[in-house]
């Protein structure tokens, strides 16, 4: 397998204005590339952006961008998505919450702003590719087609987020961090020799939508405010009580403020969430064990496969692997693992992998506990 892009492209270069963008962008030019920056406004009302570096959408990170684009040498864009972004991932999270899921926006966001809105007015006008700064890796297999693999160091690995891409979004993708065996010091290092002022930037943190990184505090007022529920046991005894089933994850240790501690005097999970009666059931972390999921909307890189298959899985950003079996049976994903594993949520993403491959990725739907296979 060789990498894709051997010849000079017109490229877009994604550039939120963080340190990996900004050197992916001067990697392409440097490489031959027409490359073109462009920072996306995703707010209708950015006067209304943080300070500071917890996200990667803040009023001064698309100075950093512009600023950045001057020293490469290359021209220079703001487009407006406010309202594709509000739609497509600020609407969607608030859903996925409502529903008592929990989803993760960037993936979401890769997925419907970076490699479909963004690549969709790419290449109506005239671009070839765009360029971001995720670390994973775009190949062209034997059979001619692209394929998603991980990145060379898996210290920094972001396949995971791009496990939602399509054959033919890969066939538009560019990655110049990917194949980089690097640490993110070296990273900043080559920032700095290329004289880029966000050598030294904080990497982004949190959710970019959200100013103050209170999820549960703009889930209320996006949501009603708080509405009172009850916290109970697996049992269904009352515990305590909550301001709100939407600020709370499954697997979730702290915040649960019973008040008493269990019987064996062990810590408690979050196991349930019930939006409809605005209920939470906590356990102990035994039971989070989870021996198999369904997952739906599944996303193939490539060509779907038929049949069961051995694969590796990944369920978190950060996450490691985990073996398993998988099938696609009526447009449902079967997954079951060969060690449980804990904390799976309804709503997170499951991205297959075949060695450093991605298969593809599906949103987890339901989950089956070792404790209910062992109840049934």
């Amino acid at each position: 397998m060789t990498q894709t892009s051997q010849r000079p492209l017109r490229v877009l270069a994604a550039m939120s204005g963080g340190v990996d963008s900004a050197v992916a962008a001067a990697r392409a030019a440097e490489a031959g590339h027409d490359v073109t920056g462009v920072h996306l406004a995703l707010s209708a009302n950015p006067q209304s952006f943080r300070t500071g570096a917890r996200g990667c959408c803040t009023i001064e990170d698309s100075r950093d961008a512009r600023r950045a684009a001057d020293v490469i040498g290359i021209p220079f864009y703001v487009w407006d998505l406010a309202e594709r972004f509000r739609e497509d991932v600020v609407e969607d999270f608030v859903a996925e919450y409502e529903a008592g899921r929990t989803p993760n926006p960037c993936l979401r966001c890769n997925e419907k702003i970076k490699f479909a809105a963004l690549l969709d007015k790419a290449l109506a006008l005239g671009f070839d590719a765009v360029c971001t700064g995720h670390y994973a890796t775009v190949v062209l297999g034997d059979d001619g087609n692209r394929e998603l693999h991980r990145a060379s160091d898996m210290a920094k690995d972001q396949s995971y987020v791009l496990g939602v891409l399509d054959e033919r979004q890969l066939a538009h993708a560019m990655f110049p961090l990917g194949d980089t065996l690097t640490t993110k010091d070296e990273i900043r290092a080559e920032a700095e020799r290329r004289n880029l002022a966000v050598a030294k930037k904080p990497d982004s943190h949190d959710i970019c939508f959200i100013a103050d990184g209170d999820t549960q505090g703009f889930l209320a007022g996006r949501l009603g405010g708080t509405v009172e529920g009850d916290i109970l046991d697996e049992s269904g005894t009352k515990l305590g009580t909550h301001e709100g089933a939407f600020g709370f994850t499954i697997g979730q240790r702290k915040g649960l403020r019973i008040g008493h501690p269990a019987a064996d005097g062990k810590p408690r999970y979050v196991l349930d969430i019930s939006p409809v009666n605005n209920t939470v059931t906590v356990g102990p972390v035994e039971a989070l064990d989870v021996t198999a999921l369904t997952a739906i909307r599944p996303r193939w890189c490539g060509t779907p496969p038929t049949g069961p298959g051995t694969y590796t899985a990944q369920l978190r950003a950060h996450g490691g692997e985990t073996e398993v079996t998988a099938e696609l049976i009526d447009g449902t994903l079967h997954v079951a693992f060969a060690e449980p594993v804990r904390g799976v949520a309804p709503g997170q993403a499951v991205v297959l992998y075949d060695g450093t491959r991605v298969v593809g990725s599906a949103t987890i739907a339901t989950t089956v506990r070792s404790t209910e296979a062992a109840v049934s």
